[in-house]
């Protein structure tokens, strides 16, 4: 959904989140849209595959985080009932 095209077209300087599906961003655009600047930072926790060991991981502008929402002690409980 996300690709290079998509980059192009939006404001330069914005953030992305992606907290829906690791498969929603064209992982090689979002590389270098934040290289360029064209995107100034991101903040992922889904991946195509996990555990996740790409190349955002080199980036000082990206923030990565595992998929855990749910293994909270909360979440854990809730889903017995």
């Amino acid at each position: 959904m996300l690709n290079a095209q998509a980059f192009t077209k939006m404001k330069k300087g914005i953030y992305i989140i992606n907290t829906a599906r690791g498969d929603i961003i064209d992982e090689t655009a979002l590389i270098d849209a934040l290289k360029t600047g064209q995107v100034a930072g991101a903040g992922i926790d889904v991946y195509p595959q996990e555990p996740y060991s790409g190349s955002l991981c080199d980036l000082d502008n990206v923030l990565l985080t595992p998929h855990l929402g749910a293994s909270t002690h909360e979440a854990q409980a809730r889903i017995g009932h």
